[in-house]
């Protein structure tokens, strides 16, 4: 035993309270550290590094997902009953090299000749047991009245189309002639387009296919139509005549449709319905499936201006199928950049691969269904299919029902666990539930107003409005920088807020220091925040089960894997428990599916809103500068509120906040520099601004007069004509002083000369229109004679505001009859289209409303008829102006835009005081 030394102090035992108070204090400490330590290690750099990966993962996934195109095959490659892209494009080429071919051009009659002939080497090639049948059908004329969509108020009619159409079918299975699935794409391009995506790319595989379909069909138990037709352009005329006056389309159960929106890259289907089954056997044997049912909300809600012969196939025959389009670099869509040089190598092979194994597994089904229509008063929606790909790889499809049941379950539990945890959180929880969606509202107002007033100021600073188009990565900058800047200002205001109330609970807990307090607020704060962000997506998952939107399925996605990873990782059930720093495993978990299934989705979509600000302004002037940009910076400031509000609840109590904000400002400030610098031009060659030349002659001024002629120069694309005025010169002056009624829409800001525009056109082309008769018995009764002269293109409005219903006769046929008539803005249309021998005059019978009380002579009322006709003639004015037009710059083709030579003619509402005797000609006005 040893003896203490006598300077030693004694120790004396510590009492039960002091060492609870000790232990207390050693726990605070080991609490304190920890929370200090895993703090500390949340680095700038590891959070910087954090983005670069998130960023460069969501582009792999896009560049995967719809860049990834397969190796073009050649014909020994692919074999006899293969898919070549070598030899489709040879038929590409083919067609392209006549350049534009529209309804009624020379050029359409020699690409009919030129695919006759090669369904004629089909049929000579074919397998012995398959019979190849073509026929060279002349239509008839017709009128097509759409209910829905860009067509609503119109009557498109069409006179001496040509179609080719080639079937193939078992010689010794009688029941295929019975039952056909119909392959459809159209032959005719616009007036300023050779059409290499639109629609020679889909011509080209359509044939491709009927050559390898041709030594297949032996074993088929249904036949298959491939049809090539004319008159798509000028209102899905090719598709509404074979549907209502071929023979063979009684026997047709299923339609595909095959289109194009840009030039090349992946094929998608973005319309599929209203059975399933069509998607659910490409699902099954599609290599390359790309397929998205988010294009179809969108195209269907009207958010994407445009309709395919789907929409006939559907509406008028009741059909069901598929709806495919590329839409790569869709500011191309209708200009002189639809050119072969721009169709990316493997975009056919996608697409012919794709359907050929699809029509191998359809055309040799049983299951095909035996009636000729889909009744979609007996579908309920619960029956559609909801769709979408993964990388390109995997499709996925399932039925709505489905969908509801499992939206519905996850609603359900995702409200059970918020009122469990309310309930066990109390009062505060509440409030804290609420302070974290203020944050989130916060986030979306600053995020908005960030991105929308850079659209605001990019036209008074820049060349253009939209000086993006040619270089689409600009928005990153432009948008996506000042997006994400208000996001984060917004969410970390919600943020302090937050912070500021929960210091007022946990100064309430004495047996905390302030120091292990204020870490305590700050990592419930950053847990609060991070749960915010499933509120956002259960709500939109709400809204989507409730109008059962197909893409709802998205805001599952956002919601599920995010809500399990803070489940398994985080959440804990003491709420006693001190918070702890949010793992980075949790949001890496949590984002990993989301980024997999909608990075690239985001992207492409960007891309194509991008594309389509080209054609933005539909009436020239009619809409602000800033609009088109507004739009595009609303929809990146969406996404980007969206897909980042789990991870910016990480970076407040980063050391990364400062790091993050000045590398998107410099990234803000270097795009912004190269657009007032014009260093990246807003259009190039290949990627050109939409502009329309035009010969007007109007006739419309005055009654009696000479005919007013000019030049009109105006852009579909947002923004002045400054610069190419200046290049064209001949004596254009810009304005708003005049609008022009092109019928189907109105110039209100463009550029007219009147410099040499006296020559050119005959007074023999001025269309007339004759009133025969003027009666006033029951009901006032006018007949109208129209003579549209050598024009076999125009367009008359028909004033609904004053006229109840109408009868247009052709040599006494009745192309639109009496009865179910729509109108848009008080005007009914009528669209006419045909070939070279179609009908130049025509009969109309106007009944007016009762009790009408226009009666005036103004200038500026409503006619009661408004007449447009347009001629393939181009003056020597125009002929001189369109070879001046900058290189940056194409001409844009519609079927409601003007050929570059067009008349306009009307008729006043007041008829009484102009016809004697019940006749009179009103023609020259």
């Amino acid at each position: 035993m040893r003896n203490r030394p006598q300077n030693s102090p004694v120790k004396s035992k510590p009492s039960t309270a002091e060492s609870s108070d000790a232990s207390e204090a050693d726990e605070r400490s080991r609490v304190n550290n920890s929370i200090r330590l895993k703090t500390a290690r949340r680095s700038g750099f590891v959070w910087l590094t954090l983005f670069v990966v998130i960023i460069y993962c969501s582009w792999a996934v896009y560049r995967y997902q719809f860049e990834n195109l397969p190796v073009p095959l050649t014909a020994e490659q692919a074999g006899k009953r293969g898919f070549s892209e070598v030899e489709a494009l040879n038929h590409v080429k083919a067609l392209t090299e006549l350049g534009p071919h529209p309804v009624g051009s020379d050029a359409l009659d020699l690409a009919l000749q030129y695919v006759l002939a090669e369904s004629e080497k089909i049929k000579k090639t074919a397998h012995w047991e398959v019979d190849v049948q073509v026929d060279f059908f002349h239509v008839k004329s017709g009128a097509n009245r759409l209910a829905s969509g860009m067509f609503k108020g119109k009557s498109v009619v069409y006179s001496d189309l040509n179609h080719i159409v080639l079937r193939i079918l078992p010689k010794f299975v009688s029941e295929a002639e019975e039952n056909a699935i119909l392959v459809s794409s159209h032959i005719d391009t616009v007036i300023s387009a050779e059409g290499a995506a639109d629609d020679s790319s889909s011509v080209a595989v359509m044939l491709e296919l009927a050559r390898g379909i041709s030594q297949w069909a032996h074993g088929f138990k249904n036949s298959v139509i491939f049809l090539f037709n004319t008159g798509e352009e000028e209102g899905l005329n090719g598709a509404h005549s074979f549907i209502t006056q071929h023979p063979w389309s009684r026997t047709i159960r299923m339609a595909i449709d095959l289109e194009a929106m840009g030039i090349g890259g992946k094929s998608i289907i973005f319309q599929a319905g209203p059975d399933p089954w069509a998607i659910e056997n490409f699902a099954s044997v599609a290599k390359y499936p790309s397929a998205q049912i988010i294009a179809q909300d969108l195209f269907s809600s009207g958010a994407i201006k445009s309709a395919t012969d789907f929409q006939v196939y559907k509406e008028i025959a009741g059909l069901s199928g598929l709806d495919f389009a590329y839409i790569d670099n869709s500011a191309v869509y209708h200009t002189k950049n639809d050119k072969l040089e721009l169709l990316k190598p493997g975009s056919l092979q996608h697409l012919g691969e794709n359907m050929l194994a699809f029509l191998l597994q359809v055309a040799s089904s049983s299951q095909l269904s035996k009636g000729k229509a889909v009744d979609e008063n007996e579908k309920s929606k619960d029956d559609s299919a909801v769709f979408f790909d993964i990388l390109g790889t995997y499709l996925i499809v399932y039925r709505q029902s489905l969908s509801n049941m499992l939206h519905n379950s996850v609603i359900m539990q995702s409200v059970l666990i918020w009122i469990t945890s309310l309930l066990m959180g109390g009062y505060s929880a509440a409030v804290s539930l609420a302070l974290s969606c203020l944050s989130l509202i916060l986030m979306w107002i600053f995020s908005l107003s960030f991105s929308v007033l850079i659209a605001f100021i990019l036209p008074p600073i820049s060349s253009s409005p939209v000086p993006y188009i040619a270089s689409p990565w600009l928005v990153v900058g432009l948008f996506a920088a000042p997006a994400f800047l208000g996001a984060l200002t917004g969410q970390h205001m919600g943020y302090l807020i937050l912070q500021k109330y929960l210091s007022s609970v946990y100064s309430k807990k004495k047996q905390l220091s302030p120091v292990i307090q204020a870490d305590l607020i700050e990592l419930e704060a950053e847990r609060w925040l991070f749960k915010a962000g499933s509120v956002q997506w259960l709500v939109l998952l709400l809204i989507g089960t409730y109008y059962k939107i197909g893409s709802a399925y998205m805001a599952l996605v956002w919601l599920v894997p995010p809500t399990f990873a803070y489940g398994f990782l985080e959440a804990t059930l003491t709420p006693a428990r001190l918070p702890r720093p949010l793992k980075l495993a949790t949001l890496l978990m949590g984002l990993a599916l989301p980024i997999l299934v909608s990075a690239g989705i985001f992207i492409k979509f960007t891309s194509l809103l991008i594309g389509m600000a080209v054609r933005f302004d539909r009436n020239p002037g009619s809409t602000p500068d800033w609009l088109g940009s507004v739009i595009v910076s609303v929809f990146i400031a969406a996404v980007i509120c969206l897909t980042l509000t789990y991870v910016l609840s990480y970076v407040h109590i980063s050391g990364a906040k400062t790091s993050i904000i000045l590398a998107t400002c410099v990234l803000f400030c270097l795009s912004l520099a190269a657009v007032i610098s014009g260093i990246l031009p807003p259009f190039t060659e290949d990627t050109a601004r939409a502009v329309n030349v035009v010969h007007v002659v109007n006739t419309t001024e005055r009654f009696g007069e000479k005919p007013n002629s000019f030049v009109s120069l105006f852009s579909l694309t947002p923004g002045k004509l400054t610069k190419e005025v200046e290049q064209i010169r001949e004596g254009f002056v810009c304005s708003r002083d005049k609008v022009i009624d092109f019928v189907t829409f109105s110039v209100k800001y463009g550029c007219l000369t009147f410099d040499e525009t006296e020559v050119g056109w005959s007074k023999s082309d001025i269309p007339t229109l004759t009133v025969v008769s003027d009666t006033m018995e029951d009901k006032r009764v006018t007949k109208v004679s129209i003579d549209t002269k050598s024009s076999i293109r125009w367009v008359l409005g028909i004033n609904t505001n004053e006229v109840e219903d109408f009868m247009l006769k052709e040599n006494m046929e009745e192309l639109v009859p009496l009865g179910d008539k729509s109108s848009v803005d008080g005007w009914h249309i009528i669209q006419f289209s045909g070939g070279k021998n179609a009908p130049t005059r025509f009969d109309l019978t106007l009944s007016w409303l009762k009790n009408t009380t226009r009666q005036s002579h103004k200038e500026d009322d409503h006619p009661l008829l408004k007449l447009r006709t347009d001629l393939k003639g181009v003056t020597p004015i125009a002929e001189r102006i369109l070879s001046k037009l900058p290189p940056w710059c194409s001409l844009f083709g519609k079927s409601s835009s003007p050929y570059t030579l067009s008349f306009l003619s009307s008729l006043p509402v007041d008829l009484l005081g102009i016809v004697t005797n019940k006749e009179a000609s009103i023609g020259n006005r």
